[in-house]
This record gives C-alpha cells, structure tokens and sequence, in this order.
C-alpha cells in the first residue's frame, strides 16, 4: 500500500495543482463563511460578491449599514439572508471589541498558549472544530492537520479502507492519519487539504464513490477491501 505523500502525488496529477478559492485571513473567511447558505464555495462567493460590490467587507462598513441593506446584499448567497446578517454584524462587533480591528494579529499572539487561537475561532456562529482547524492553516497561524468538514471519509478510506458511522471519529482519525504522513508544514499540509477536499468533492463521495474513475483505484484501501 503507498504511503499518503505518493496517493497525494497521484491526485494531484489528475486534478492539477490546487488553490483556495476562499479569503485565507481569519476574519475575511468568516464574513465570507456567512454570505452563504447552505454554505457552499458556490454560494458564498456569490453573497460575497455582493457584500464587496454593495456595502464592503470591513467592519465599519458592515457594523454601519442599515439590517436591511445588509439583508439585500446577501440575498444571492441563498436562504436566511437575515439571519446571516445578523451574525455579519456579531462577527464585526466582536472583532471590533474584542479583537481590536485586528483577529488575524491577536490570533497570532505568541503569548497565546496552544489551542487559545482554536478556542477564541470556535466561539464565533457556525465555527466547529473542523473550521477552526482550517481557519489555523491557511491564515499561516499554525500548521493543524486540517481535514475538509464535509468528506472525512476519504482519508480513512484511502489508508484504512472504510470509515466510521461516526462524524468525529472519521475526522480525527483523519488528523491523525495526516499528521503522521505530512510534515508540519503550512503549504505542504494546505495542499492535503485541497487535494482531499477536491477527490471528495468529485470522487470520493460520502454515497456512491466513483470508484472505477479513480486515480487511485489500484492503490487504496478502499478499493483494495471492496474487490478482496
């Protein structure tokens, strides 16, 4: 069985070299996070957009703008537009207040003891473990062992051959999996994360994986267990 650095090598020569698509600085991420909904690449960067081109995304510009205009300008991210304004609002109120304008720095306080930053990102709306962890990677604040929140599985499947029932055991197994194989690496643990994130997305489903499409059908545990 090839160890995880080669099954990445061999993704990454069928999807290509990978990027982020979303803001990469903490506090962006989260605006950005809630511009949609059900959250989605798709559907928060069209409330985004319209953030920007509308009202902008600082938190003045947020914290000033009338509930409803702020409303309107999330409407072509999806449902609860309202709602999700409101939390714009809580976001940019606290980062204010208690960030002093600035999370990404206050985050990177080296007088911060280890798991402070993951804590201080879990207490905002709709951050959990999972995008806490990604919010720590690609803000360049610690290099975690990122695993992509809504395909957990892939990972076990690709080195243990079938997953868990169960959500947090998958994603720490997951973690644990990539924290042993990849070096504590910002950019080498990033392009895990995209590489995971994008065989998921358009393989590696949850239901009905594509498995006789895959790069890796003669060298992961799941196949390997499925045709034994």
């Amino acid at each position: 069985m090839l160890g995880l650095p080669r099954l990445l090598d061999q993704l990454e020569a069928h999807y290509g070299p990978q990027h982020a698509a979303c803001p990469t600085d903490p506090y962006l991420f989260l605006i950005w996070w809630h511009c949609g909904y059900p959250a989605s690449e798709a559907a928060c960067t069209k409330g985004w957009d319209s953030l920007q081109r509308t009202i902008g995304v600082e938190p003045e510009k947020i914290l000033d703008a009338p509930l409803r205009v702020l409303t309107a300008a999330l409407k072509p991210g999806g449902m609860v537009p309202d709602v999700r304004a409101l939390r714009l609002k809580e976001i940019a109120d606290r980062v204010q207040q208690e960030f002093s304008g600035d999370l990404a720095s206050a985050l990177h306080n080296p007088k911060r003891k280890r798991g402070e930053a993951r804590a201080a990102l879990k207490t905002f709306p709709g951050i959990a473990d999972p995008g806490a962890d990604r919010i720590l990677l690609f803000g360049n604040l610690s290099p975690v062992a990122a695993i992509p929140s809504n395909m957990p599985q892939v990972l076990v499947r690709m080195l243990r051959g079938k997953e868990s029932d169960n959500y947090g055991r998958n994603y720490s197994e997951s973690q644990k999996l990539l924290a042993a194989e990849i070096p504590e690496d910002f950019a080498a643990r990033q392009r895990a994360y995209l590489l995971l994130k994008e065989h998921g997305q358009q393989l590696c489903k949850r239901t009905n994986p594509k498995c006789s499409s895959c790069p890796l059908e003669l060298s992961c545990a799941f196949t390997s267990r499925a045709t034994s």
